[in-house]
């Protein structure tokens, strides 16, 4: 039997996966977890976490914190909102919204003492090794090329050996498991990551942004 991924899928603000949306995409992705067995996840916007996390099962993470303390920072993102939100997780450092990497590892270690999985988001390998030597470490470190987002080429099949380098180096730190991001969309896509070494893949809009959601998600899932 195949190796079944962490898929996550990330919702960002796309007109189809906010507010009603979001509900009804996560919908979509808690029917096809719970058919295939697959273990897949929900990045959503802020303001749609609570509504989302009351509608489903599978895990809710938020897209994004800051790395500010509680106090006078208007219009922050922080760990301790998600959390009261209902997400059980978040993304950090996305390319589409950075975290700088002094604060990076604060950011983690206060999202974890909250009890959240960390999903850190690195551009390339260098980037991933800098916060693989954090002291605090993500659960989940999640390699994603930014010129490769939302493109028609994916990771898999332009970059393969940005995965084998990656795989290579959070191999060597325990306790951090390693996504695969950046144009993914098919299933051959996901096979080359799992074969590779990846644990699984963060997918946008080739979920997102599908005519049948559940049909494009569940193409993707090896049986």
């Amino acid at each position: 039997m195949r190796q079944k991924p962490v898929i996550i899928v990330n919702f960002k603000v796309y007109s189809e996966s906010i507010g009603e949306n979001a509900v009804r995409l996560a919908k979509v992705c808690e029917k096809v977890s719970i058919e295939t067995g697959t273990d897949i996840r929900v990045a959503v916007g802020a303001t749609d976490i609570h509504e989302v996390s009351e509608s489903v099962s599978i895990p809710v993470y938020s897209e994004h914190v800051d790395e500010y303390p509680l106090g006078k920072h208007t219009g922050s993102i922080l760990p301790e909102m998600v959390k009261t939100a209902g997400a059980t997780g978040t993304l950090i450092n996305h390319s589409e919204h950075k975290v700088p990497l002094g604060k990076l590892e604060e950011c983690i270690e206060r999202s974890r003492n909250l009890g959240l999985v960390t999903v850190a988001c690195a551009e390339n390998v260098e980037e991933e090794q800098a916060i693989l030597g954090f002291k605090s470490k993500p659960d989940f470190l999640a390699i994603e090329p930014p010129e490769l987002i939302g493109g028609d080429i994916s990771v898999s099949s332009a970059r393969p050996e940005l995965i084998t380098q990656s795989v290579a180096a959070a191999g060597k730190t325990r306790g951090v498991r390693l996504l695969v991001g950046a144009g993914i969309k098919t299933l051959a896509d996901v096979e080359t990551a799992l074969r590779l070494g990846a644990d699984g893949v963060l997918i946008a809009s080739g979920i997102d942004l599908a005519s049948d959601p559940e049909k494009a998600l569940k193409e993707i899932i090896p049986s």
